[in-house]
């Protein structure tokens, strides 16, 4: 069989990997892995770390309210009025 290489982006789950897609090859085929984490572009760091965040909030809409209300206030005390 011809070695071949290719490359596949997975996730890791402690000594497991989760490959996006299935490798091509039969179970308890031996094979070498070098990882290399996938860094990012910016706008993508920023949307995954809003992602995470949404449900941050589900259980204590209370919470909620109240973080928006103080951004609000100091929203206002920070706003500059033009003379």
């Amino acid at each position: 069989m011809a070695q071949t290489r290719t490359t596949i982006k997975g996730v890791v789950h402690g000594r497991t990997i989760e490959l996006e897609t299935e490798p091509g090859l039969p179970d308890g085929q031996a094979v070498s892995v070098i990882v290399e984490p996938v860094v990012p572009k910016n706008n993508e760091a920023a949307f995954e770390a809003l992602k995470r965040a949404a449900g941050s909030w589900a259980d204590d809409p209370e919470g909620l309210e109240q973080y928006l209300e103080e951004t609000r206030r100091q929203r206002e005390v920070n706003r500059v009025i033009p003379d």
